[in-house]
């Protein structure tokens, strides 16, 4: 099975969130990481599996203008925040708006604050619903991985974001597949 694993991040977190869900599909799957920019026609096509994550910005998906506020905040120093190196490419929801209707099996999750998540929102919960929409079969819930105030990511959330993917990995493989378009 081919894994394709597509993820917005703006610090770096849902990069590396990103990359420990590839090696938990590594075991048992070929799997390609891209930053949302580089996720084109043809790696979907490639696909069996996509997973699509993104930070959680203001309760849901980033916009333009919450991803332009994310880089003004980390131009200034006193936030000690770094831009990941593709933070400056798209956004997911630009994504979706350019991407063809796929038919294969998918999942969605993001990174947000760690609170709960009536006060932070989850972005999973509008790429979950953007992936349906494009005719892809959501395969979980969708997952959120935790970030400190000061952006972050929480301890132990590496080992969980392995573990989900290795555990995605299986219920791909359980899964009657659908028929690439």
């Amino acid at each position: 099975m081919r894994a394709l694993v597509v993820y917005e991040s703006m610090y770096g977190n849902t990069h590396v969130v990103a990359s420990h869900i590839a090696d938990g599909l590594r075991a048992a799957h070929d799997v390609i990481v891209v930053p949302v920019g580089e996720a084109t026609g043809e790696l979907l096509a490639w696909a069996d599996l996509v997973i699509v994550g993104g930070p959680t910005h203001m309760h849901k998906l980033s916009t333009a203008s919450s991803r332009r506020m994310a880089a003004q905040a980390a131009a200034d120093q006193a936030n000690e925040l770094e831009l990941d190196p593709d933070a400056t490419g798209p956004g997911l929801r630009d994504w979706f708006g350019t991407i063809p209707p796929g038919h294969v099996l998918a999942a969605a999750f993001d990174t947000r604050i760690n609170a709960r998540p009536a006060f932070t929102g989850r972005a999973s919960r509008g790429i979950r619903k953007l992936l349906k929409r494009h005719g892809y079969h959501v395969i979980a819930a969708p997952e959120s991985f935790l970030v400190t105030s000061r952006s972050a990511l929480l301890g132990g959330e590496a080992g969980r974001a392995r573990r989900w993917g290795a555990s995605l990995g299986i219920i791909a493989s359980d899964v009657k597949r659908p028929a690439h378009a």
